[in-house]
């Protein structure tokens, strides 16, 4: 029974409707009951694919991802220099796919989680193996709040409504995604589609495509949208990608955006690939990924903070690093940070 309930929690993370907004089914993401990956890399898994995933793996790979068998680089970050910074472009990565971005003094946070554990319940689920880089009473004044979509590992409540408490920033999400966190008492939110943009504080957030999904629950699939952002500001770009699968929508967004600075890029939950592939890319397609932004600076996440999927823990980076080298891309532009590790661009 504790294996079926993990399992259950394990699929809403990996995997509230609400009204106010009209579908628009002329666009090819838009369905009258929720949205749907346009493109045709993507292919749909069902729930009795997800137990076969489940119920297949071998024992052996317990070891395989049990965080114990590994130690991971980390770095103390009481973020002194962070909080007196008000000019430099910066990113620091906090763990998994939060990371605190400076630009044009601003402070912007992506899928912020500090709980324990990526779950509905704080008993069960997917347990955090490596503690947050900043303690989020370091954290300087938060201005933005960027959320991919609302998986528990990325919309993580308990951070969101803890943040809003400290610091009432401006919460940017997909749209059908705003009463879910207005019904939580977080009241400054703006909901975007896909090519949607706001312009606050001197700067054009933008919500671009990914190739996801989203839910909460086992009822709730693609009632949300996910995506990714854009962030322009006065002379810096930066590109957060949330969760997704390798697809032909990077080279859409390069068209767009032609000048990227900062690609911040997931690289982790990849296995096994025939479950995962149509919504997680592994390393490869990250490096893919990269080069098809035409973007100038690769950041990896989305690893090394819970254990999600069936690939080594330590697998992800060595993977990258891997495929960086191998496209002979500049090798100082790929930015393999300890989690809590800042670096200021020039």
């Amino acid at each position: 029974m504790n294996k079926l309930i993990f399992s259950l929690l394990i699929y809403s993370t990996l995997s509230c409707s609400n009204a106010g907004y009209f579908m628009n089914e002329k666009k090819p993401h838009h369905r009258k009951d929720g949205f749907v990956n346009p493109y045709p890399t993507y292919k749909e898994h069902n729930f009795s694919d997800f137990l076969k995933w489940r119920w297949n793996r071998g024992s052996e790979l317990e070891k395989v991802i049990d965080p114990k068998n590994y130690k991971f680089s980390y770095v103390e970050n009481n973020a002194e220099e962070i909080r007196k910074n008000t000019n430099k472009f910066s990113v620091t990565w906090i763990g998994h796919a939060t990371s605190l971005i400076q630009l044009d003094g601003k402070n912007i946070l992506t899928d912020p989680i500090w709980s324990e554990r990526c779950s509905p319940l704080s008993f069960v689920g997917p347990k955090r193996y490596v503690k947050p880089g900043i303690e989020m009473k370091n954290l300087p004044r938060i201005h933005f709040v960027l959320i991919s979509h609302n998986h528990y590992d990325h919309m993580d409540l308990p951070s969101l409504k803890e943040l809003n408490k400290r610091f009432s920033p401006t919460f940017i999400v997909g749209l059908k995604n705003k009463q879910f966190l207005e019904s939580n008492g977080i009241q400054n939110v703006i909901e975007l589609d896909w090519w949607d943009h706001v312009f606050r504080d001197g700067l054009r957030i933008h919500f671009t495509p990914t190739q996801h999904f989203s839910a909460r629950g086992l009822l709730d699939r693609n009632e949300t949208l996910w995506g990714s952002f854009i962030i322009e500001g006065q002379e810096n770009t930066f590109y957060f990608a949330g969760d997704t699968a390798y697809f032909p929508g990077f080279k859409e967004i390069a068209e767009k955006f032609p000048r990227i600075d900062l690609a911040i890029l997931p690289i982790g939950a990849y296995e096994p690939r025939w479950f995962m592939s149509p919504v997680h890319m592994d390393p490869a397609g990250a490096v893919l990924a990269f080069m098809d932004l035409k973007a100038k600076y690769l950041l990896p996440m989305h690893y090394q903070t819970f254990v999600l999927t069936d690939e080594p823990l330590d697998e992800p980076l060595k993977l990258c690093k891997k495929e960086y080298e191998a496209k002979q891309l500049p090798p100082n532009h790929l930015l393999p940070l300890k989690i809590g590790e800042t670096y200021f661009f020039r």
